[in-house]
């Protein structure tokens, strides 16, 4: 724990299977908060299995606030073929909004770049929402947009029908 989050009263912990009730209580937050909640399809199963199951694909910290759970973080590796190292991607960053300018943000982000350095990670990404206050936050601490890339998705309904060209 840094200073300042024992200052804050803040700690931040590593999610157990116990609290997947409380990664799917996050998800839907941060779904409501980007006008997506018609997306969210995870249910407690899927959570269990993608993240505690025998392969694991992503991780999960909160961030409480005098033992309160404020915000989550969620992330996994991906790879850069041109760098030859693991990345570590976050997916997401939530803090609930009673909790917000507090410094939980940049503590949760900041324990992210703390992991890329320790498991020696070429690089950090994420995606940010074009009408996100965030992005500022994000561009003060260095990071900035990619220039001549968008990003693609495929869901899976998708799947079969592009299986068939």
């Amino acid at each position: 724990m840094t200073e300042n989050e024992h200052k804050l009263g803040l700690s931040i912990r590593t999610a157990e299977k116990e609290d997947v009730p409380l990664i799917l209580e996050f998800v839907k937050g941060i779904a409501e908060f980007e006008k997506l909640s018609h997306l969210v399809t995870a249910t407690e199963e899927t959570l269990m299995e993608s993240m505690f199951g025998e392969k694991p694909s992503a991780e999960v910290f909160f961030a409480e606030l005098d033992g309160v759970p404020a915000g989550f973080t969620v992330f996994f590796h991906n790879f850069s073929t041109f760098g030859g190292k693991k990345g570590l991607y976050i997916e997401d960053i939530f803090v609930k909004p009673g909790f917000r300018g507090k410094g939980i943000g940049k503590a949760m982000f900041l324990r992210c770049v703390k992991l890329a350095k320790e498991r020696n990670c070429g690089r950090m990404e994420w995606a940010v929402l074009d009408w996100n206050p965030a992005r500022k936050f994000y561009e003060y601490f260095g990071a900035g947009l990619v220039e001549g890339w968008h990003i693609y998705r495929m869901n899976e309904d998708r799947f079969e029908s592009s299986l068939k060209k």
